[in-house]
């Protein structure tokens, strides 16, 4: 019963920063079950059949806020839904002892990604103009979604960075758009693990206790998505999944506790040392937004 409280508290944590940055829902809820021992393939499908509840409240709730584009979110549900069917397919056949290593380097990598994303902009704030093609949307679909699958998160860090970087789509309109989108996206996974594993192989206390603080978290998520320091709160996520995922991996791999205590420390200080950064650039950058309003004319 603890443990399915603290998975409700997770759930509510992983959704707060999911739907305000547009990923790290499935990242963040597996990267926990991981470190809890929870096989690969048995915590991405809790985490995704959560997803077809919390997904659903987070894009009802962005579509009252207006943050949703509808024709991205079109565009991307056929290829998504391949993608994490696929993917969900091909975790549930794979062997626990190799997928373990496996997921946590493309979780690892995912973390690094988020960092990278939120930190690269120093005290630049970039503009967006336009909307993205279906030559570009579609095969991001396909990739993120089988990406999503095998790794229990993927859809968010690919989709919103990729949108993001493109230029074409304003911030509350990518976050929204690849949140609502991403209902599609879990019911993919969700058969493609229900037909892989079987009903028996699914938690589903798990994916229960994190739907509840997922759905409790949604709504409050679409209204912060305007309010958060996205800098700041999309590098701390990234920064304990980068710490949570370099542990398992050393683990898996047989590196001595030591070394990974190390490692785990080394990892911590950077961390720490990047949210501060984060928290001084989003200082800067906002007084330097105040001083260009008060020398515009009346």
């Amino acid at each position: 019963m603890r443990k399915l409280i603290v998975l409700g508290f997770v759930g509510l944590l992983a959704q707060l920063i999911d739907g305000s940055l547009g990923m790290a829902y499935g990242v963040t809820s597996s990267t926990l079950l991981l470190a809890a021992g929870v096989a690969p393939a048995a915590a991405s499908a809790a985490v995704h059949f959560s997803e077809l509840g919390t997904s659903l409240v987070s894009g009802a709730s962005h579509h009252k806020f207006g943050n949703v584009d509808w024709r991205t979110v079109g565009i991307l549900a056929v290829p998504g839904f391949v993608g994490a069917f696929l993917g969900a397919t091909l975790l549930s056949n794979m062997d626990a002892a190799v997928a373990k290593p496996v997921v946590a380097v493309i979780l690892l990598s995912l973390g690094f990604y988020v960092v990278y994303r939120f930190l690269r902009l120093g005290g630049a704030r970039p503009t967006f103009k336009g909307r993205p093609s279906v030559a570009f949307l579609a095969p991001m679909g396909l990739v993120a979604g089988t990406l999503d699958a095998v790794g229990g998160g993927g859809w968010g860090p690919v989709g919103t960075t990729s949108l993001l970087s493109s230029g074409r789509l304003e911030p509350r309109k990518v976050v929204g758009s690849i949140d609502t989108s991403e209902f599609v996206v879990a019911v993919g996974a969700s058969l493609g693990f229900l037909f892989g594993l079987g009903s028996a192989g699914i938690n589903w206390g798990y994916a229960g206790a994190l739907l509840v603080g997922g759905v409790i978290a949604a709504p409050i998520a679409a209204w912060l998505v305007r309010h958060l320091a996205a800098r700041v709160l999309g590098t701390a996520a990234g920064g304990l999944i980068i710490l949570t995922n370099s542990k398992t991996l050393l683990e898996a791999v047989g590196v001595p506790g030591v070394g990974v205590a190390v490692t785990a420390a080394v990892v911590f200080v950077l961390w720490i040392s990047a949210i501060v950064w984060a928290v001084k650039q989003e200082r800067l950058s906002r007084a330097a937004a105040r001083d260009e309003a008060e020398l515009q004319p009346v």
